[in-house]
């Protein structure tokens, strides 16, 4: 086994991890972690890649939005609360030292994080998700 792949499970099971306590901690996202668990997998083993699609986690977090459908709105609204909450500490701790070009750079990211959610992910209801599995 290369050590490409190696290193590919491992980042891949760290993010399962961290996914799946941000499952039950409300400031750590987990869709962001499932996305990167789910590329490291791929990337590493089929059979890892195989496991986590087949997985209730994979099912309710990711597949939709993988299968380019879309996300449930919860699922964005996780999303971009994490994101809100985590890009506004850092900034109001550069804010505070008065480091404004970080600052900057991150209310950009921030804003372009908000318009792809809201604008290019359609949102699909939980009926809809539920009927396409």
């Amino acid at each position: 086994m290369g050590i490409k792949r190696i290193v590919f499970i491992i980042v891949g099971c760290i993010c399962l991890v961290l996914g799946t306590v941000g499952v039950f901690v409300p400031i750590l996202p987990t869709t962001p972690f499932y996305l990167l668990t789910a590329y490291c997998f791929a990337r590493s083993s089929k059979k890892l890649d195989e496991w986590f699609k087949g997985t209730k986690l994979y099912k309710k977090h990711l597949e939709s939005y993988v299968k380019k459908e879309g996300m449930m709105a919860t699922t964005k609204a996780g999303i971009l609360s994490s994101v809100t909450i985590l890009m506004g500490l850092g900034f109001f701790f550069m804010a505070r030292k008065r480091i404004w070009v970080p600052c900057i750079i991150l209310a950009v990211v921030w804003i372009l994080h908000m318009v792809y959610f809201l604008f290019f992910v359609k949102t699909i209801s939980s009926e809809e998700a539920i009927n396409k599995e």
